[in-house]
């Protein structure tokens, strides 16, 4: 049993797929005057952050883009919906183990997902964001500083995420790595190819693996 368990938070445990396209779409159609291309925007969801995504849109016009993404982006957390995960935070608790987020978003933004689900923030020893680390998902750092605040060891912990960046990040940690398949981001095969210990599709197949 792993007793540390570390999720990522979008497309994770809220479903904010939906709202971060809208809102990488408002941005880029309101600074650039174009559309951005889906594809290349879902491929990116869950990496570094949203300067790096946003520099791939425009390197000139980093800052206008997130200041429009940001503004559109805030007020839509109120619609926020959880996944079924949610359910299983107060059985993990119940069972001893210590709990954590691990994303990309800047802490102020995390917060408005945490206002949104209060049980959310009460399940968490640990929550790491933007400002945690220089270095972002790919890199292990995130998952590591988690660890290193809950005085925890690789060896007993395990990364919960939907993307390939969660993984990648996750297995240069030294963790355990689990895929989740509900985010609608990105698809089984990419998540595949990234090579997490476990793929699953239902909270309870991953409390199985944990």
């Amino acid at each position: 049993m792993r007793h540390v368990v570390l999720f990522d938070l979008d497309g994770t445990l809220i479903d904010s797929g939906p709202i971060i396209l809208a809102s990488m779409k408002h941005a880029s159609l309101a600074v650039l005057g174009r559309e951005p291309d889906e594809e290349l925007v879902r491929a990116a969801i869950g990496g570094p952050g949203l300067f790096a995504q946003m520099r791939d849109l425009d390197p000139d016009r980093v800052d206008e883009l997130v200041e429009a993404y940001r503004l559109h982006n805030e007020p839509l957390h109120a619609t926020l919906e959880g996944f079924d995960v949610l359910r299983l935070l107060p059985v993990l608790k119940d069972e001893g183990r210590r709990l954590g987020i691990v994303t990309a978003k800047r802490l102020r933004t995390v917060g408005l997902a945490l206002d949104r689900f209060p049980e959310l923030g009460e399940a968490m020893d640990v929550v790491i964001g933007a400002e945690d680390t220089e270095r972002h998902k790919p890199e292990p750092d995130p998952v590591l500083e988690a660890l290193r605040r809950l005085d925890a060891s690789p060896a007993d912990a395990a990364y919960v995420g939907d993307s390939p960046f969660d993984i990648h990040a996750g297995n240069a940690a030294g963790v355990f790595t689990v895929a989740v398949g509900w985010g609608g981001i990105h698809p089984d095969e990419r998540l595949l190819h990234a090579g997490p210990d476990a793929l699953v599709h239902t909270a309870e197949e991953l409390h199985g693996v944990l």
